[in-house]
C-alpha cells in the first residue's frame, strides 16, 4: 500500500492584505507581509488499488470520474493535475474553515504538493504557489488572492510583492532572534467564536475595485503602505511601533467594506485594548474569525478574553513551508 502525506501551513496577514487580489494588483500593483503557522491543512492519498474517486474532507464522496466530484477544489485540481488511476483522497485541517487563515488556499497547495509527489514530479515552491492561484482564481473564479497559496508554499515571514504583470516577488524577511521572540511570546490568537464566507466580504472589495471606486482604492493605497511600513518596523526590531500600526491598520480595514466587522469583534477589541494590547486586527478577510493582538501583558490580556469567551489558539510560526511524504 502507497500512502502520501502531505501538509501546507495556514497564515496569518500581518500588514498590507487585500493588496492581493487581483483587481487591485493588477492595475496598482500589491505588497504585504504574511507568516506561516503552525496550524495546517493535512491531506492523504492513497494512490494504490483503487476502482473509484473517494474524497473525504467534511462531506464523503465517491464517484468514478472525475468530473462527478462536487468539490470544485479537488475536481479542478485533479482534471488538470493527475492522469493515473483513482485515487483516496482525506483532508483534515487544525482549524476550522471561515476563519480567515487563508484554509483554501492550503488546501489547493497541500493537494498540489501531494499528487506531484504521486507523480514522482519535484514542484518549486513559487510553481506550486502559481498552480493553486490559478485553480482559485482563473479556474473558479474565486474573488480572492495570492497571498494564501504563496504562504502556504513558502512558509516562512516574507514579504510578497505582486506586479501588474502577474509575477511574485517572494522576500524572507530575516528578523533578529529578539524580534522573533518577541512575537512568538506577545503576539496572540483569539477566536471571536464567529465563522464567516470570505468570498462575501470580498466579493465587495472586489468589484468597487473593479469599478473604480475611489474610496475602496484610497483604502487599499493606506493598506499597501501599511505594509511596506509593517516590513521596515519588522526588520528594524521596532515592535512597540509594529503594534501601533496594527491598530492603524485595523482602523484602516474596519472602513473598507460592510460586514467586516461586528459588535462581538468590536467588544473584544475594546477588551483587548483594556487589558493592555497595543494593537491587533482580524486576520483575513474580516467578519470573523481570529483576532491577532500584541500584547504589552499577554497574561492579563489571556484572562480578559478567556473571561468573554474568546478561545485562544497557541501558534509558533513555521518555517518548512509546503511538505510531502510517502508511506508504503
Amino acid at each position: 500500500m502507497s500512502v502520501i502525506f502531505s501538509r501546507a501551513p495556514l497564515r496569518i496577514s500581518l500588514g498590507g492584505g487585500g493588496t492581493d487580489l487581483p483587481s487591485y494588483y493588477r492595475q496598482h500593483g500589491g505588497f504585504l507581509v504574511a507568516g506561516a503557522i503552525d496550524k495546517y491543512i493535512y491531506m492523504l492519498i492513497h494512490t494504490v488499488f483503487q476502482r473509484r474517486y473517494r474524497m473525504k474532507y467534511s462531506e464523503t464522496e465517491d464517484v468514478a470520474d472525475i468530473d462527478e466530484i462536487e468539490h470544485p477544489i479537488l475536481r479542478e485540481t485533479l482534471r488538470r493535475h493527475w492522469r493515473g488511476n483513482p485515487l483516496e483522497i482525506a483532508s483534515v485541517a487544525d482549524v476550522p474553515a471561515g476563519t480567515g487563515m487563508g484554509s483554501s488556499g492550503a488546501f489547493t497547495v497541500a493537494l498540489l504538493k501531494g499528487l506531484a509527489h504521486a507523480r514522482r514530479t519535484s514542484i518549486t515552491q513559487s510553481s506550486l504557489a502559481e498552480a493553486a492561484a490559478e485553480i482559485e482564481i482563473e479556474i473558479l473564479r474565486e474573488p480572492c488572492g495570492k497571498q494564501d497559496p504563496y504562504v502556504a508554499a513558502h512558509g516562512g515571514i516574507c514579504a510578497y510583492t505582486f506586479e501588474r504583470d502577474g509575477t511574485t516577488t517572494v522576500e524572507p524577511l530575516e528578523l533578529a532572534p529578539q524580534t522573533l521572540r518577541g512575537l512568538r511570546e506577545q503576539m496572540l490568537l483569539f477566536y471571536t467564536g464567529e465563522s464567516r464566507d470570505a468570498s462575501v466580504v470580498l466579493h465587495d472589495q472586489d468589484s468597487r475595485t473593479k469599478q473604480g471606486d475611489a474610496a475602496m482604492l484610497e483604502n487599499m493605497h493606506r493598506t499597501k503602505q501599511l505594509g511596506h511600513q509593517s516590513r521596515e518596523l519588522l526588520l528594524a526590531g521596532d515592535l512597540f511601533g509594529y503594534a501601533e500600526l496594527m491598530h492603524e491598520h485595523w482602523v484602516n480595514k474596519r472602513g473598507r467594506s460592510p460586514g467586516m466587522a461586528s459588535e462581538r469583534i468590536d467588544d473584544l477589541y475594546t477588551l483587548a485594548r483594556r487589558s493592555g494590547v497595543i494593537g491587533g486586527k482580524l486576520v483575513g478577510a474580516g467578519g470573523g474569525g481570529f483576532l491577532l493582538v500584541y500584547a504589552r501583558n499577554p497574561a492579563d490580556t489571556r484572562q480578559a478574553m478567556a473571561a468573554a469567551g474568546a478561545t485562544e489558539l497557541p501558534f509558533d510560526f513555521e518555517f518548512v513551508g509546503a511538505h510531502s511524504t510517502e508511506y508504503a
